[in-house]
């Protein structure tokens, strides 16, 4: 399996914040960028996740989306970013495609797929050993736009990082 040394997101509640409770149980190395004074819908993002706070909160290539420097960042800082999206057939929320524009933008290696799928696991395994990122940026919406998503992302990146070590 391919080596994946650092998971890196944005922090938000949901996927962001599911894929690095993945990576904290699994002792991987952890990081990215998040807003200014680390907030999220939550409050405020769990110390134990080392997060860099970006200077400012919206990038100025994308002024009207909200946190777009951070997932900007996290795209540029990664080798690969893995983007999972309930019902990928519907149009993803602003910071989403923001990331997925980011993605295109710098020419950098990117999966769409859905994380209630039964093949996701297989998926993105098979995703990952083509690609072979050494600091995987995992992005998608938050909990509140996706009730059950934080969880589902977890159980899912848990699984794919354990076959990594099999």
């Amino acid at each position: 399996m391919i080596p994946i040394k650092k998971i890196i997101s944005g922090g938000q509640t949901g996927v962001d914040r599911g894929a690095l409770e993945a990576a904290f149980e699994q002792a991987l190395d952890m990081g990215g960028w998040c807003s200014p004074g680390r907030e999220a819908e939550d409050g405020r993002i769990p110390d134990e996740f080392p997060l860099n706070e970006t200077p400012n909160e919206r990038s100025t290539h994308a002024p009207a989306i909200p946190r777009s420097l951070r997932t900007e960042w996290n795209v540029r800082d990664s080798d690969a970013t893995l983007i999972l999206l309930p019902y990928p057939e519907q149009k993803p929320d602003p910071g989403t495609e923001w990331t997925k524009t980011c993605c295109i933008k710098m020419n950098k290696p990117f999966l769409i797929c859905d994380p209630f799928d039964a093949n996701t696991v297989s998926e993105i395994s098979k995703w990952l050993n083509k690609v072979k990122p050494g600091v995987l940026n995992i992005a998608g919406p938050s909990e509140k736009t996706a009730p059950g998503i934080q969880q589902t992302t977890k159980r899912i990146l848990t699984e794919v990082l354990l076959l990594q070590i099999s």
